[in-house]
C-alpha cells in the first residue's frame, strides 16, 4: 500500500504540484524548529536539548500526517504529494535556464537564487548554470528520490519523518558556534536518512544517461563535504561531462569546495536544459522503480 501511495503521490505533485495559495506544510515544521530553537538553543546540555528538539519536531510532523491519514483517507495523497517535489523543482531550474537563454543575467541570478545558498551577486553566466545544474542534481535526492523511497517503505509516517529530519538539518544542522551543538542530531540524522537514497539518485542519474558518469560518481563522490550530496552531484557532472563544484562564497566569505567531473567548457543555458532532460528520465526510471515494489505488492 505504501508504494501504491507512493506512485499516487508522485503523479498527484507533477501535474498539480502544492497550490500557491496555501501554506505548505513544512513551513509549519520550520516554525517549530526556529521557536525550539530560540527556547531550547542555550547552555547547558545544548547537544542534548538539539537531541530532545530533533524528537519533538519528527514526532509533530510524523505523527500529524499518520493521524490524519487514517482519519481522512482522501488527505492521504495530498500529504503524499505535499512531500514531494519534482515539479517545483523542475519550475525553479527551469526559470533559470529560460532566463539565461534570453540572455537576462539579472533575472537569472534572481531565479537561481531562489534554490541555491551561496552568494549569487557576482555571478556569471557559467556560475548561473552551474549552481542551477549542482542544485538540481542535490534536489533530485532530498526534494524527490528520498521522500519518495521513504513513502514507499514507511507511508506517510517514513515520509514525513524525513521531511522533518531534512527540514532540521536545512535550519539547525550547520556547523556555526550557534548550531555545531544543537544541531549535531539533526545533521547526523539527516546524514544517515540520505545514505541510501543518495547513492540510488546517483545510479538512476547514471541509468537515465545511459551509463555515461559512473566512473566519476564513483572518482568524485567521496570529495564533497557531505557523505550523500557528492553522489547525484557528480553522478551529474559526469553524465552531462561538465565540471561542477568549485569555490564559492557564502555571506560575503569565500569557501573552497572539490571540483566533480572533467569538463572544460562552461556550463549554460543549452546545460541546464540537458541536465532537466537527464532529471526527467531519472525520475521516470524512480517511478518504475516504485510501481516494480507496488506491483510486487
Amino acid at each position: 500500500m505504501s508504494a501504491r501511495l507512493a506512485l499516487a503521490g508522485l503523479a498527484a505533485e507533477a501535474v498539480l504540484g502544492w497550490p500557491d495559495r496555501l501554506p505548505h506544510p513544512v513551513q509549519a515544521i520550520g516554525a517549530l524548529l526556529d521557536r525550539l530553537d530560540r527556547d531550547l538553543n542555550r547552555p547547558p546540555l545544548r547537544r542534548a536539548k538539539g537531541v530532545a528538539a530533533l524528537a519533538v519536531t519528527v514526532g509533530a510532523a510524523a505523527g500529524t500526517a499518520a493521524v490524519l491519514g487514517r482519519i481522512a483517507p482522501p488527505a492521504r495523497i495530498a500529504l503524499a504529494s505535499a512531500g514531494l517535489a519534482q515539479r517545483s523543482l523542475w519550475q525553479h531550474v527551469r526559470a533559470v535556464e529560460q532566463a539565461l537563454a534570453i540572455g537576462d543575467i539579472a533575472l537569472a541570478r534572481a531565479e537561481v537564487a531562489r534554490i541555491v545558498g551561496r552568494d549569487t551577486a557576482a555571478l556569471d553566466a557559467s556560475g548561473i548554470a552551474t549552481a542551477a545544474i549542482e542544485s538540481l542534481a542535490e534536489s533530485f535526492n532530498d526534494g524527490v528520490v528520498a521522500p519518495a523511497l521513504w513513502l514507499a517503505v514507511g507511508g506517510l509516517l517514513g515520509l514525513w519523518a524525513y521531511k522533518a529530519v531534512n527540514t532540521a538539518d536545512s535550519i539547525i544542522g550547520h556547523r556555526t558556534p550557534r548550531h555545531a551543538s544543537f544541531g549535531w542530531a539533526a545533521a547526523r540524522a539527516d546524514d544517515a536518512m540520505n545514505l541510501v537514497p543518495a547513492r540510488i539518485a546517483g545510479l538512476l542519474i547514471v541509468v537515465a544517461a545511459g551509463g555515461r558518469g559512473i566512473d566519476v560518481m564513483r572518482r568524485d563522490a567521496h570529495r564533497h563535504a557531505s557523505p550523500n550530496a557528492g553522489w547525484p552531484e557528480a553522478a551529474m557532472a559526469g553524465a552531462l561531462g561538465l565540471r561542477l563544484g568549485g569555490p564559492v562564497s557564502y555571506d560575503g566569505a569565500p569557501h573552497a569546495r572539490p571540483w566533480f567531473g572533467d569538463g572544460d567548457a562552461p556550463a549554460g543555458a543549452a546545460d541546464i536544459a540537458r541536465a532537466l532532460r537527464l532529471y526527467a528520465r531519472a525520475t521516470a526510471l524512480l517511478w518504475l522503480l516504485i510501481g516494480m515494489r507496488a506491483w510486487r505488492r
